[in-house]
């Protein structure tokens, strides 16, 4: 029987509709970049869509030497470590449940908590309660939080007020400023850490998604790592404008610093964010998010990132602009680390508002497989990772 011609059009259209849907679910997206950005950026497949598993290399996984306590432990010199205050309590819990039940639950490493002030007792009873492991509650000295003496008073109110009106986040927070420095170049220097080689970041507020069955921190240690990584943006460039000068006028000074295995091509690459790169005066915006990072600290320790380091502070970047950790570290690594030596933790699910690192893996739960960001479709914009990719690679 013959099917009517109105009734064949409306499948026709149907089935026409149904392959635009389908198109426009798995196009690349373009996202426009602004001003000085005349090209668009395709967003590349995310790799976390394949399939993702436990890192290549040595693995040690958890056994009865890593039950609480000292005697026979496997655990290394190790710690979780947060800047947090009394009034993140809530948000502090809420990353170490996360972080307790996808991963230290195993392995039982300490937890060590910084504060400018002394934390209340509430925060010590309501933490520790969460875990077997020890936790450490340490002061920072006011010689390491307080703003440095060279830095002029009058200049730097001027100047925060600049960034202000320019929109540069948090440039009137002189705690903030105070953070990015600590967290740059001072944290390590606390006697609580003095015994200690690895770290891992925890921020509050953040959420870890997928069951980890090694120990992260012997990975990097038995694996020849020295930071590790989930997520990987581009800076605001109105924040650091003088932050590349400076490192290239500490080249120039250093050059015997400079690793020839270097991630130069993504810290200068200006093809992709080529305003970002202008505004920055030569430098990418490429950085490694620092509110996760696993790293060893030999490598802050070391002469190259000291020298580094105090020529950055006696610029005063770090209050005449608002120089943060995040490019610092990232700087520092891609200048005078081992690219080879820098790790992305793929298989590590983790959320700061608002981006995302979510393997595909039977081991996640949670998240949204390759999701990037769940705020606004321009923020796809600022994932970097790309760039790494294609200049160092996914190890």
């Amino acid at each position: 029987m013959a099917i009517a011609r109105p009734v064949r059009a409306l499948g026709l259209a149907a089935v026409v509709m149904w392959c635009f849907f389908i198109w426009q679910l798995f196009k690349p997206t373009g996202y426009s970049l602004g001003p000085g950005d005349n090209t668009y950026i395709t967003r590349e497949r995310d790799p976390n869509l394949d399939p993702t598993g436990e890192p290549e290399g040595v693995l040690a996984y958890a056994s009865d030497e890593y039950a609480p306590g000292s005697a026979g432990t496997a655990r290394i010199d190790a710690t979780l470590l947060a800047l947090v205050r009394n009034e993140e309590l809530d948000g502090m819990l809420q990353s170490m449940r996360d972080l307790e039940r996808t991963w230290n639950h195993k392995f039982n490493y300490p937890w060590t908590f910084f504060n400018d002030v002394p934390f209340s007792a509430e925060f010590k009873e309501k933490t520790q309660a969460l875990t077997k492991a020890e936790c450490r509650y340490e002061l920072i000295p006011k010689e390491h939080w307080d703003m440095p003496s060279w830095i002029n008073d009058d200049l730097y109110k001027e100047s925060t007020k600049i960034l202000k009106e320019q929109k540069v986040q948090y440039a009137d927070m002189t705690s903030y400023h105070q953070m990015c420095r600590w967290n740059s170049g001072l944290f390590y220097k606390h006697p609580a850490l003095e015994n200690m080689r690895y770290y891992w970041r925890v921020e509050p507020n953040v959420h870890f998604f997928c069951d980890v069955d090694y120990d992260v921190f012997r990975y990097m240690n038995d694996n020849n790592k020295t930071y590790g990584f989930t997520i990987n943006l581009y800076d605001s460039p109105e924040s650091i404008p003088t932050l590349w000068p400076e490192t290239l006028k500490f080249v120039a000074d250093h050059p015997e610093h400079v690793h020839e295995n270097n991630a130069m091509d993504w810290l200068s690459d200006k093809t992709r964010r080529p305003s970002h790169n202008e505004k920055a005066n030569g430098y990418s915006t490429c950085h490694f998010w620092s509110n996760f990072e696993i790293a060893d600290m030999t490598f802050w320790r070391s002469k190259p990132y000291e020298d580094y380091f105090n020529h950055l502070d006696r610029a005063g970047g770090f209050f005449y602009e608002r120089w943060g950790d995040a490019p610092v570290h990232s700087i520092a690594l891609g200048l005078l680390e081992d690219k080879n030596r820098i790790h992305w933790f793929r298989d590590i699910g983790y959320q700061h508002i608002p981006f995302f690192n979510c393997p595909n893996s039977p081991k996640c739960s949670g998240c949204v497989t390759g999701r990037f960001t769940d705020g606004e479709n321009w923020l796809h914009r600022e994932d970097c990772r790309p760039n790494w990719f294609k200049y160092v690679g996914m190890g």
